[in-house]
């Protein structure tokens, strides 16, 4: 009878739909962690996590299981590998792990709770398996819960009911603020229901509105962290295991490492996203318009964290009304960043269209026209650099502006990914002092400060027309983003969010600017999913939509 087992955690990063490539990154763990009886890699790393449409292609679906079966004929020596896979059998497709050892596929699990709800919906494209049993695995009985099968008893219930010893649960769990401490209280509920120690080896990586954090862990029999890997970043454990006495196992040994929580996670997801979205997507780099203020500042600190300066330029296009103190902190700014940085003036466009559209606009008063078309002027230029030189450009709005539709369509809404598009303004404060005064990990970005401390003690503004200021148009927002987030989070109705101690016009006004911008919102570019609820896959209202009720 074995009463040791070395298992691996490979939290690896795959690329949706790039076959053979993941199969490379898994063939590679599996080398990481040679010295392991079994190795474990997260939830589908064979197609990537969500593969969506993608995988009712048969032929996609087809290649995914030749490539586990191929990969399979070559372990005829070395670790077990337990992978995740679309596996299409007897006419139908499932979300599956195989057991890959002895030179074939020893066993195949299917996902028996499919997740329909949030930013999933995976109902759509696979079939619900059967009730799983444990596999058996060198006399030893371990279960394999996958991902959402852990969030319920009846899983790991029928599991433990059918002598499982050990739990093993891949993992495709895309990080929100807060997910990390609300999947480790799945974990321990199933441990203590099930009295069995279990094994949580999440996906890392972007892809396009999702972040995987992964932070794969080990929670022993008696509740206790027995192995943490780190978050949002590749990683590889090896982790001991030992039959006690009584038969049952621990986890004896594991590394513990630290895992990012609060500011520090958000900025780590939006540098995440962005990364995988440009690298994964084949952009030699990314451009945007550096304003001088906050959104475009910590949007370029976040971009060249992300990819490095040589990757990132920056291009200042000042009007007329554009300040003396937001010209000199955008060349401020990026001299801290160490990037490119030019300035192209819209004076000559805003000119042009004063003349093209002279007769046309004869009798009426200059006003938000005039100031979209400097918005719109900046990024049609903004996009000609983009076509000419390849780089993809970088939007900069803030959730706060998405929510209300205080952004231009085809002007500071062009781009092809916006990092902060999930992040309220306020937050965005907060996220620019915590990256002024901290260094976080993994970043190719500036040790010190990345952004001159004015840039975020003045008030903000869009500079279309003289003296404007962001409060002009809006509530403060402190004010603006506690009455959003009760109506997007919390969906909470116009009288809760009056009773709470908010001004009744105030919330009927942003309730109303909510909703009339839906259809902005919907042709914004990506962003990463920081919150409960963004705007995308999370919140799917309709463009056209006669319900007006507020209260």
């Amino acid at each position: 009878m074995t009463d040791r087992l070395g298992i691996g955690i490979a939290q690896i990063n795959p690329v949706v739909g790039d076959i053979r490539g993941n199969i490379e990154k898994i063939r590679a763990g599996a080398e990481k962690l040679a010295d392991a009886d079994l190795v474990v890699f997260p939830e589908l790393a064979v197609s990537g996590y969500p593969p969506e449409d993608l995988v009712m292609k048969p032929v996609f679906a087809d290649d995914c299981r030749a490539a586990v079966e191929a990969l399979a004929a070559e372990l005829t020596e070395g670790p077990a590998l337990l992978v995740g896979t679309p596996w299409r059998e007897g006419g139908k497709l499932y979300n599956a792990v195989a057991l890959l050892e002895g030179g074939k596929v020893a066993a195949v699990r299917f996902k028996v709770m499919l997740p329909n709800y949030d930013v999933f919906d995976e109902k759509r494209v696979f079939e619900a398996g059967p009730m799983p049993s444990p596999i058996n695995f060198r006399d030893v009985r371990i279960g394999v819960p996958i991902c959402e099968d852990i969030w319920s008893p009846d899983v790991v219930e029928c599991l433990e009911e059918s002598g499982a010893e050990i739990i093993i649960a891949p993992n495709g769990s895309p990080f929100e603020l807060g997910k990390p401490e609300v999947r480790l209280n799945q974990v321990v509920a199933r441990v203590t229901e099930s009295g069995l120690p279990l094994m949580y080896v999440n996906i890392v990586g972007g892809q396009d509105e999702l972040v995987f954090d992964g932070g794969s862990f080990v929670i022993d029999a008696s509740r206790r962290l027995k192995a943490q890997l780190s978050g949002w970043r590749e990683d590889f454990a090896l982790t001991e295991w030992e039959r006690g006495p009584n038969g049952a196992w621990t986890c004896a040994h594991g590394p513990v490492a630290d895992v990012p929580e609060g500011l520090p996670s958000m900025y780590h997801a939006a540098m995440l996203g962005l990364r995988d979205y440009v690298d994964k997507n084949g952009f030699p780099g990314i451009l945007l318009g550096l304003s001088g203020g906050i959104d475009s500042a910590l949007s370029a600190a976040i971009a060249v964290d992300a990819l490095g300066p040589d990757r990132v330029r920056c291009v200042m296009m000042p009007s007329p009304y554009t300040s003396k103190d937001s010209l000199e902190d955008a060349a401020e700014c990026a001299r801290m960043l160490g990037v490119s940085y030019e300035i192209i003036s819209i004076g000559p466009a805003m000119a042009a269209f004063d003349e093209m559209l002279s007769s046309a606009f004869a009798g009426t008063e200059a006003g938000v026209t005039e100031e979209n078309i400097q918005s719109r002027s900046r990024g049609l230029t903004l996009m000609a650099l983009s076509n000419k030189f390849g780089h993809m450009v970088l939007s900069t709005g803030n959730k706060s502006e998405m929510a209300v539709g205080y952004a231009t369509l085809y002007g500071d809404m062009c781009g092809g990914y916006n990092a902060i598009k999930d992040i309220y303004k306020t937050t965005v404060f907060e996220l620019c002092k915590w990256r002024n005064e901290h260094a976080p990990t993994d970043v190719l970005g500036p040790a010190g400060p990345v952004m001159p401390a004015r840039v975020i003690a003045k008030p903000p503004s869009a500079e279309l027309r003289p003296d404007q200021k962001d409060e002009d148009s809006l509530p403060p927002y402190p004010v603006l983003d506690g009455i959003l987030e009760r109506m997007i989070e919390g969906e909470q109705s116009a009288a809760e969010i009056v009773a709470a101690g908010y001004d009744e016009d105030t919330v009927r006004r942003i309730w109303r600017l909510l909703d009339i911008s839906e259809y902005k919102r919907f042709q914004a570019p990506p962003g990463a999913k920081i919150s409960r609820k963004n705007f995308g896959r999370d919140r799917r209202y309709p463009l056209t939509n006669g319900f007006r009720r507020q209260i």
